[in-house]
């Protein structure tokens, strides 16, 4: 997981991939309604990141998102993710 200031948003590599997968702060915003530093962002992935995992491997199912691209979530994938009961609530920062 890193902060990537340029286009101020985190990427991480899911369940391993190669390519990236990007959530960018305005994600963050809207799921812990406030604005958040980088640092928040990343607490707030550590936290949670299950949800992320599974809101990117069901991104890339349903978008049939092929090995080598790189895509994003929004704070609604993330969102199903939390309201799941095989992930815990969403953890506060």
């Amino acid at each position: 997981m890193e902060w990537r200031s340029h286009i101020d948003a985190l990427a991480f590599h899911p369940d391993g991939r190669q390519e990236q997968c990007v959530v960018h702060r305005r994600a963050f915003r809207t799921l812990l309604g406030f604005d958040p530093s980088p640092q928040d962002c990343e607490c707030y992935f550590r936290a949670n990141r299950a949800a992320f995992e599974a809101a990117a491997r069901a991104k890339i199912l349903e978008k049939n998102i092929t090995s080598g691209l790189s895509f994003h979530l929004t704070s609604r994938d993330i969102a199903r993710q939390l309201r799941s009961p095989s992930n815990a609530g969403p953890a506060k920062v």
